[in-house]
């Protein structure tokens, strides 16, 4: 039997998590958006402390957020919270700061770190260097190709995560830009518009806004604004769920289904047929065959203006 890689996801909420927990999820990323970027739902520390309740009983790890642009005045806090975490039971700390590295190493020794530098880690001596500094995880750039991720797995001895499923980001300004646009339009709700996760925590819908390109008409880009700027995302989802085996025979040790913008049964979904394809592969590697149902139960719940993709998987070198 080969080695599961970890099934990652986010949670918009602890209803939410305990749904994605029955559906097969090993792990989540949560947090609160003063520390962490594009956070499916809102954790502060108290409700960090619910979510490892909820989950270390059942073997899922929950790791904490800490992957913002850090100022000053946050840098001056990151103490007291990382030992607060930890003091939580979280699993490990996601960072792209090394403030973030230096401020653990005298609250929280020891503590498990995954560094996350979103588009600029993308190759392994870079890994590397962080691991040689306490990193355990390097979590890899969306925008390699497979070829990249893999010479990138074989040439570190950290942890290797990647993104699976889901939107990514494109784009981000610390600037208010929507609210600046709003404005601009004299449109009376300068405020992009929020729908309630059943936390009451503020989740922003998928179709809520977009961008449309002159050159591309036919493709949409979801844009939203928070507490730390505006982002833009993908025009599509990517899904690897068809070749997710070429990850796992390499042995990638952290499978990652970005749930951001999406609804609860939506997440569910792809949490589900994620698992049951991990679970079919591990059993029985040389006997494996992809099951088209685990695809179509995903296509049945999908935004039909948002296509699934590969990503950069198959696709030539971008840098």
């Amino acid at each position: 039997m080969t080695t599961k890689p970890e099934l990652l996801t986010s949670a918009a909420s602890l209803e939410e998590m305990e749904r994605l927990i029955e559906a097969g999820a090993d792990a989540f990323v949560i947090g609160e958006s003063r520390y962490g970027l594009r956070l499916a739902g809102e954790f502060d520390a108290a409700m960090i402390a619910e979510a490892v309740k909820l989950a270390h009983p059942r073997g899922v790890r929950i790791y904490a957020a800490l992957n913002n642009l850090m100022d000053n005045v946050t840098v001056g806090t990151l103490p007291d919270y990382i030992r607060s975490l930890h003091d939580a039971g979280v699993d490990a700390l996601v960072f792209g700061d090394p403030a973030v590295l230096m401020a653990a190493r005298s609250a929280a020794p020891g503590m498990a770190l995954h560094w996350n530098a979103e588009m600029t880690s993308t190759n392994y001596e870079t890994a590397n260097y962080w691991g040689r500094r306490g990193a355990v995880r390097v979590v890899l750039a969306r925008e390699l190709n497979m070829d990249q991720v893999l010479e990138a797995k074989a040439h570190t001895s950290l942890a290797v995560q990647v993104q699976v499923h889901g939107l990514t980001n494109i784009y981000h300004s610390k600037r208010p830009l929507v609210h600046s646009y709003l404005e601009h339009q004299n449109e009376s709700d300068t405020k992009p518009q929020k729908a309630e996760s059943n936390s009451g925590q503020p989740r922003y819908r998928e179709n809520e806004r977009y961008l449309i390109e002159v050159e591309r008409p036919d493709e949409q880009f979801p844009i939203y604004e928070d507490d730390n700027g505006t982002h833009i995302m993908s025009s599509d989802d990517l899904c690897m769920i068809e070749n997710l085996q070429e990850l796992m025979e390499v042995g990638i040790d952290s499978l990652k289904i970005e749930g951001l913008l999406k609804s609860i049964e939506y997440n569910e979904t792809v949490v589900r047929a994620y698992r049951a394809v991990i679970d079919a592969y591990c059993a029985d590697p040389e006997g494996y065959t992809f099951q088209e149902q685990w695809l179509d139960a995903i296509k049945e719940l999908q935004n039909p203006a948002r296509e699934l993709s590969y990503g950069f998987f198959y696709k030539e070198q971008v840098y």
